[in-house]
């Protein structure tokens, strides 16, 4: 069965890989330091089957979530790892003050308390797992006021254990308005609140 499965993997229709060209060598410095969406027509969107596949591989807890809101949470994170990347660059030189602020990003507030609440609404353990993410960076927050370089690695290290602890148990998963509902048993959020 297992061989069966691996086999039909393997003879997905090549059509859905369709991608631009990997980048030369030379601009891929270019290519980070720049990013840009690749042009409509070079990506091909491929069917259920595909994702289906995918998912039946994907051993990590759903979390439901509506398209406007998947999109907004992957915001959020790469706004995260901006902020992590902002951290380390800022404890190169000590900058204590670039520490704090970075950290202050993805620290707990109200309104990140209550999105998180939100976005894991049907899914059992994530909003506990997203506020301790944002806890620990307080702690990044409140070492760099501290000028202690050794806490602040070890709160960052700490903020890190969980952000990959929570990616290596849950994963998106886009779902309609019916599909939603039935998970959280409330409606479909606003706009606003994502």
């Amino acid at each position: 069965m297992k061989r069966l499965a691996l086999a039909s993997l393997l003879t997905l229709p090549i059509g859905c890989q369709s991608s631009p060209p990997t980048p030369q060598p030379s601009s891929i410095s270019t290519a980070i330091a720049t990013p840009s969406a690749p042009p409509a027509a070079s990506v091909e969107v491929c069917g259920t089957e595909a994702q289906q596949a995918l998912d039946a591989m994907d051993t990590r807890a759903p979390v439901p979530l509506l398209p406007r809101m998947a999109h907004h949470q992957k915001q959020n994170m790469r706004d995260h790892l901006v902020a992590v990347q902002e951290i380390v660059t800022a404890m190169a030189t000590d900058d204590f003050a670039a520490i704090e602020r970075a950290a202050g990003r993805i620290g707990f507030s109200e309104q990140m308390g209550q999105m998180c609440t939100h976005m894991g609404a049907g899914a059992p353990g994530f909003t506990d797992l997203a506020l301790t993410f944002h806890h620990s960076a307080d702690a990044i927050a409140a070492a760099a006021r501290q000028g202690d370089r050794a806490a602040v690695t070890r709160a960052l290290g700490t903020t890190l254990q969980t952000c990959t602890g929570c990616h290596a148990a849950f994963r998106q998963s886009v779902v309609d308005e019916e599909t939603w509902n039935r998970a959280t048993s409330t409606p479909p959020p606003t706009a606003h609140g994502q």
